[in-house]
């Protein structure tokens, strides 16, 4: 049985956790609105939505040995603009 010091502690750490998670996202989606602007309007084939729609769908699971390589940075604003050359 875990003690209620130790359970508030790590209730504590989780939830400060996920608050510095949030404001991340929230300065990472304001610093990138710009950029996001652009590209939509730049957007006259409808590529980026279509990558938007193929990102959500289901995908069949992978093989165990085949990995896909990424070209880009992970967390680069940039990377949906590769696609708009």
């Amino acid at each position: 049985m875990q003690t209620l010091a130790l359970q508030l502690t790590t209730t504590f750490v989780d939830d400060a956790i996920e608050l510095v998670k949030s404001f991340g996202h929230a300065i990472f989606s304001v610093a990138t609105a710009p950029i996001e602007r652009i590209a939509r309007a730049c957007d006259v084939a409808g590529v980026l939505e279509q990558r938007r729609a193929d990102r959500r769908a289901p995908r069949p699971a992978a093989r165990r040995g085949s990995r896909r390589k990424s070209r880009g940075c992970r967390w680069s604003p940039f990377d949906g603009l590769r696609d708009l050359t």
